[in-house]
């Protein structure tokens, strides 16, 4: 199985940059990954903490942990590595970390460069990326590793007869924190007993989004006191649901403001022309626009949509009819209802939400208009599904209490 992996990792590097010609995503993944080293050479013999996050999401979890680090323990250097490039793009300028790069691809060569030449005091690993050779190599050099906002499934290699090798990289973590039981459970099944259920650190990221400034004065303009549902993250697929709502069933009094996760310029306009409504995009704000006068507003940016769920009445999230859920709990902290996609089993937070009722899922169009005619049809629904999704936020803090605990004996 070793041996399997460190082939299909040299084949990758062999096929990547063949299929980045073709391939923009791609292309981003290979040339980020060609300028890692050099990045990493400007903490050469630094007391660095590395926290590494698959993506966006990911990083969100490691969010509330590098703001009491760079807090507390101003002399250590943060590194923030990650694999996809839908994370780093949007987060390579964030200014909490002395460095932002990709990880390089995990073969052994690469393992033992990039350990040598970080020699990082502490490595923050993030919810499920478990890389068997960098993680072998922090073990050899004995580098105190940790499990943040862990989730494990059976389904993973490390709980299969033949998963030995990649049980065997599991030995890098000094501790692993859990999101929940089950993750315990499994780490248990497998002799791994340095666990603790912390919870998902996420909770306490999206509770302090309270306590700044969410104001945006162009869409309370377009707002204007009425009734909006705020659509984050959408793919096509869930803006087709949107447009046949919008354009069906909608009454003049309802507004929507449509985030879509792909901002580039051909699919935003093509949404715009499908909408048959009057409609407005951001990138139109420097014209002088009486904004109260449309019905849709789509945001072709990126870094405003937290604040934008501040004002909604109801939030649909994309990406659960199809590629991948996006934060639920960025729109449940403002306490108001949330509608998702059916593909959400491999998010707790939106299988709890949905289980108690602040969550509403749909498959199709039709369910879509009525779970959004009901909501704007009764308000005490919208406040019973918003009170439920407010009291989960709160229930659920204090994973970086814990964790943080843990690390000072650590720092």
């Amino acid at each position: 199985m070793k041996f399997l992996y460190n082939f299909i990792v040299f084949i990758s590097a062999l096929l990547l940059p063949i299929i980045g010609v073709f391939h923009k995503k791609i292309r981003l993944f290979v040339k980020g990954r060609s300028e890692t080293f050099s990045k990493i050479s400007k903490l050469k013999n630094l007391n660095t903490i590395w926290f590494h996050a698959a993506s966006l999401g990911e990083f969100e979890q490691a969010r509330p942990i590098i703001e009491i680090i760079k807090k507390e323990y101003p002399d250590y250097k943060i590194l923030v590595t990650f694999f996809s490039p839908s994370g780093y793009e949007i987060r390579k300028n964030y200014n909490l970390a002395d460095v932002v790069c990709y990880l390089p691809l995990d073969s052994k060569s690469n393992a033992i460069n990039f350990i040598d030449e970080l020699n990082p005091t502490l490595a923050v690993f993030i919810k499920y990326e478990f890389w068997p050779n960098l993680l072998n190599e922090l073990r050899v050099k004995e580098v105190p590793t940790i499990l943040v906002s862990g989730i494990l499934r059976e389904k993973q290699l490390f709980f299969k007869k033949y998963g030995g090798f990649m049980r065997d990289s599991l030995k890098a973590f000094q501790h692993f924190f859990v999101q929940d039981e089950n993750s315990k459970s499994l780490l248990s099944s497998i002799n791994f007993n340095n666990v603790t259920v912390a919870g998902d650190t996420r909770f306490d990221r999206v509770s302090m989004i309270l306590e700044q400034n969410n104001a945006l004065d162009f869409i309370d303009e377009f707002k204007n006191n009425n009734y909006t549902i705020v659509a984050g993250s959408t793919w096509q697929e869930d803006e087709e649901l949107l447009v046949d709502y919008i354009n069906n069933k909608a009454s003049e009094d309802e507004k929507f403001i449509i985030a879509p996760h792909n901002i580039r310029q051909e699919p935003i306009l093509e949404l715009q022309k499908s909408i048959k409504k009057k409609t407005v995009l951001y990138s139109q704000l420097k014209h002088d626009l009486n904004l109260k006068e449309y019905q849709v507003f789509i945001i072709d940016t990126i870094g405003i949509l937290t604040k934008i769920y501040s004002i909604a009445d109801v939030a649909y999230v994309g990406g659960g009819l199809k590629t991948g859920l996006h934060n639920i709990l960025e729109p449940a902290t403002f306490g108001i209802p949330v509608v998702i996609g059916n593909k959400y089993n491999k998010f707790k937070e939106a299988a709890d939400l949905v289980k108690i009722g602040g969550c509403i899922s749909i498959k199709n169009k039709e369910e879509f208009s009525q779970s959004l005619m009901n909501f704007k049809n009764d308000k005490n629904l919208r406040k019973l599904s918003g009170v439920i999704n407010k009291r989960y936020i709160k229930d659920n803090l204090g994973a970086t209490k814990l964790i943080m605990n843990y690390l000072k004996t650590q720092l």
